[in-house]
């Protein structure tokens, strides 16, 4: 496949977020290697605008991302659209948070534009057929700690690059930024369903979806807990498939959120019930809560799922 140049595309906004750093209440350093960070929320407010950008960011710049009120069960939330005409390449050779950093004591999962290059997930690289030979690189960390010159020499080695070629973009999962990236991702969640349900995505031409952005929570816990009920119960995707009717209608039924037998409670507390380990968790359960699968075979569509504002209120709201 014919490189999109997501590395490229990602690198540029970087560099707009740089230049309008104090309008979006980012922080932006160099570090001692030549890298560059960009605090989104560890020692900085953020907000809203920079998590959109970081999800344009998080899809190498295939993808757009805007905010929009969402009507759900009657009343309006504060949500975010995202779509995409290259979801297979945007949302999971980009990104999907598949490649986990850790660097002595520091820890965070990586998303973004760089994976395609690296390939680290050599499996899924090989049933995406995509790779990007980059000349500058750019990772997204969702993570409470700043990546050090260490953590820099780790990418830069693993991408055969020099550390000044690295871009690096961080918010923590409890800020205004964090909760609106993971928001952005409700596309990607129903594409890693559908890949873990051995469906092929590069079948998936185009791609529109919905999804409530979280309160800020106390914590990153917590956060993480508002964060998934946003997709969960709250997120809509709309795909247009180039697959059969009788593959779709099959798809679509195993598809969202509520076909796992945990659907139904706040995460944090699905979290809390199987220990905080979210290995022990059904990774079936991580998909939008409603969706619609269009043919560009036969124009029919198929849906299946429910949002569900109940929950969704006692995870944005409690009292």
């Amino acid at each position: 496949m014919t490189s999109l140049n997501m590395n490229e595309r990602a690198r540029d906004i970087a560099s707009a977020m740089s230049e309008e750093s104090a309008g979006l209440r980012v922080e932006v350093t160099t570090l001692p290697g030549g890298a560059c960070v960009i605090d989104a929320g560890v020692k900085v407010d953020g907000g809203l605008n920079a998590g959109i950008l970081i999800g344009e960011i998080c899809m190498g710049g295939l993808g757009d991302v805007d905010c929009c009120p969402l009507a759900l069960g009657g009343e309006n939330w504060p949500g975010v659209q995202v779509r995409t005409d290259h979801p297979a390449i945007a949302c999971m050779a980009s990104q999907y948070a598949g490649w986990a950093i850790q660097v002595d004591k520091y820890f965070a999962m990586g998303s973004g534009p760089i994976r395609a290059h690296v390939r680290v997930e050599k499996e899924l690289f090989e049933k995406l057929q995509y790779a990007e030979a980059a000349t500058c690189g750019v990772l997204v960390l969702e993570g409470r700690d700043l990546p050090t010159d260490a953590v820099a020499d780790y990418v830069a080695r693993k991408a055969g690059m020099s550390p000044g070629q690295l871009t690096f973009v961080i918010a923590p999962t409890a800020s205004l930024a964090g909760g609106t990236q993971i928001s952005a991702r409700i596309l990607e969640t129903g594409l890693h369903k559908m890949e873990t349900l051995g469906f092929d995505v590069r079948q998936i031409v185009n791609g529109v979806g919905t999804a409530p952005v979280a309160t800020v929570a106390k914590n990153d816990l917590r956060a993480i807990g508002r964060t998934n009920d946003c997709i969960l119960y709250g997120g809509q995707a709309h795909y247009t498939v180039r697959a059969s009717d009788t593959e779709l209608m099959d798809l679509a039924a195993k598809l969202p959120a509520s076909t796992c037998k945990d659907y139904g409670t706040p995460f944090y507390e699905i979290f809390e019930r199987y220990d905080k380990d979210f290995y022990k968790i059904d990774p079936l359960l991580f998909s939008p809560g409603e969706v619609w699968l269009t043919s560009v075979t036969s124009g029919k569509t198929y849906h299946a799922g429910r949002v569900n504002p109940e929950v969704l209120k006692r995870s944005l709201y409690p009292e």
